[in-house]
């Protein structure tokens, strides 16, 4: 193979893996930032929980106040019950006293729906701030990833641009600027394998001609269509068959 050719073909490999290195370099702030919204999401249905379960509480101290004041009347009736002369204010009073304790049934019925209610919010909250313990748990753990992924990263890049350096150091500056300004247009792959006559990554067709002198991988030739150095991957030589067992005598 063309000694050139061989360096671009390894160049190409070595620009993927610092682009890919850097590209998650780059994501890093966004994957940061949905790992904290998601512990954000779980402090929120924490708090909203807790918030049903106050609104709860606050509703039934408000019945207990007028089961109280209702209460209070049927004291204060029953008093005046003693007290009655006539049989009609016997009667009216009767009255009270049994409106009275209508309305202290209806609110105890009440109070004892916020009361079941009552455990299934204290359960949700339970639940919110067992959710929210296992969130930050594992936002934790993957932020702790994510930080020694991107050290990995710029260590790889770090190392892949010293083996560029050595590879660009034995390349000829004409097929060197012929490589970039390929790369500058076709977003960093400036590098294609021709399989079948056809350019891999534009899909276009190539002249026979061209394709055959490709196949030879002695020369630089670029795609008519899309200009990337094209190169060739020969088939595989078919293994050896293994040897035969001899007979048995």
């Amino acid at each position: 193979m063309n000694a050139d050719l061989q360096r671009l073909i390894e160049l190409q490999r070595l620009d993927s893996i610092i682009h890919d290195a850097q590209r998650r370099v780059a994501d890093e702030p966004a994957r940061s930032h949905a790992l904290d919204a998601t512990l954000e999401t779980a402090r929120q249905h924490l708090a909203a929980a807790k918030d049903l379960l106050a609104q709860n509480q606050a509703a039934r101290r408000d019945i207990e106040k007028d089961v109280a004041v209702h209460q209070g009347r049927l004291s204060k009736y029953r008093d005046q019950l003693m007290a009655v002369k006539t049989n009609i204010e016997y009667q009216a009073m009767q009255k009270e006293i049994a409106f009275a304790q209508t309305e202290v049934k209806a609110l105890e019925d009440k109070i004892l729906e916020r009361m079941l209610e009552n455990d299934e919010l204290t359960a949700g909250v339970k639940k919110a701030e067992a959710d929210l313990a296992a969130a930050q748990k594992s936002v934790e753990a993957e932020k702790k990833a994510l930080t020694a992924d991107v050290a990995a990263m710029k260590k790889v890049i770090e190392d892949t641009s010293a083996e560029r350096r050595t590879v660009i150091g034995g390349l000829d500056p004409k097929v060197l600027a012929t490589f970039e300004l390929v790369a500058s247009r076709r977003n960093g792959v400036a590098v294609a394998e021709a399989r079948d006559g056809v350019c891999t990554i534009c899909h276009v067709r190539l002249r026979p001609q061209v394709f055959n002198t490709v196949r030879r991988n002695d020369e630089i030739l670029q795609c008519d269509s899309c200009n990337r150095i094209l190169y060739f991957v020969p088939a595989a030589a078919p293994a050896a068959p293994a040897p035969s067992a001899p007979a048995a005598s």
